[in-house]
C-alpha cells in the first residue's frame, strides 16, 4: 500500500482507561504499523470523573474525535478502532457517520446488570471485527458466536484462548502452549491488517 493511503485509525478508550494508561499506550503503538493511529479522551475521564458521561455525550464526544481526524487527514479511509465502552459507542458513531470499519477489542455484550447490548448491532451495515477472550465473560463466546449469524453486516471473529476483557492471557495458557502475551497480541495485530486490508472505500 503506497505511504499516505492507508487508513486513519481513531482509537476509543474503555470506560476506565484514560488514552495514556499503558494498555492504550501499548496497543497505540502497535496499531500504527496499521496507519496513523489517534486517540482522544472522554469528558469525564478528561475532568478526572469515574463515572461515564451520559449516551448522548459519549457519541457527540467520539463525533468530535472523527470530525477532527477527518479535517487532518483529508480523503483518508477512517476505522473505529475501540476498547470496551470504545467499540460499543463507534459502533453507534457508524450509524450516523459512515467509516470504513469497526474493531472492538472486548464488545460489551452483557452489561454488568445483564442487559444485552446487541441492538445497535443488529442495526450495522459498517464490517466489523471482534477481537474477544475466551474469558470475557461480558461477550459470551456462544452467544456472540449466535449473534454474528442474525447480523447484517460483515463480521469477523478473533478469539484469544484464555483472554479477559482486556484480552491478557493466564499464564498456565502460556506454560502449556509456548505463547506469550506478546504471541497472541502479535496473531490479534495480524488479524486486524487482514480486516483492514480487505476493507472498501468508505461508502461504496
Amino acid at each position: 500500500m503506497p505511504p499516505g493511503t492507508g487508513p486513519v485509525l481513531l482509537f476509543a478508550t474503555g470506560a476506565g482507561l484514560p488514552s495514556t494508561a499503558p494498555w492504550m499506550v501499548a496497543w497505540a503503538q502497535r496499531l500504527a504499523a496499521l496507519g496513523p493511529v489517534v486517540t482522544f479522551d472522554w469528558r469525564y475521564l478528561a475532568a478526572g470523573h469515574k463515572r461515564p458521561d451520559r449516551p448522548e455525550v459519549l457519541l457527540e464526544t467520539h463525533r468530535e474525535a472523527l470530525a477532527r481526524v477527518r479535517e487532518a487527514h483529508p480523503g483518508r479511509r477512517v476505522v473505529l478502532v475501540g476498547k470496551s465502552m470504545g467499540g460499543r459507542i463507534g459502533c453507534h458513531l457508524s450509524l450516523q457517520e459512515p467509516v470504513a470499519g469497526l474493531v472492538c477489542f472486548g464488545y460489551p455484550l452483557v452489561s454488568p446488570s445483564g442487559a444485552r447490548r446487541d441492538e445497535v448491532l443488529r442495526s450495522l451495515r459498517t464490517p466489523v471485527l471482534f477481537v474477544q477472550g475466551t474469558r470475557d465473560a461480558m461477550a459470551p463466546l456462544p452467544e456472540l458466536e449466535a449473534l454474528r449469524a442474525e447480523l447484517k453486516a460483515r463480521t469477523a471473529l478473533h478469539v484469544v484462548p484464555t483472554g479477559d476483557h482486556s484480552l491478557l492471557v493466564t499464564r498456565t495458557h502460556t506454560r502449556t502452549t509456548g505463547c506469550s502475551q506478546e504471541d497472541e497480541d502479535a496473531r490479534i495485530l495480524s488479524s486486524v491488517r487482514s480486516f483492514v486490508d480487505a476493507l472498501a472505500p468508505e461508502g461504496a
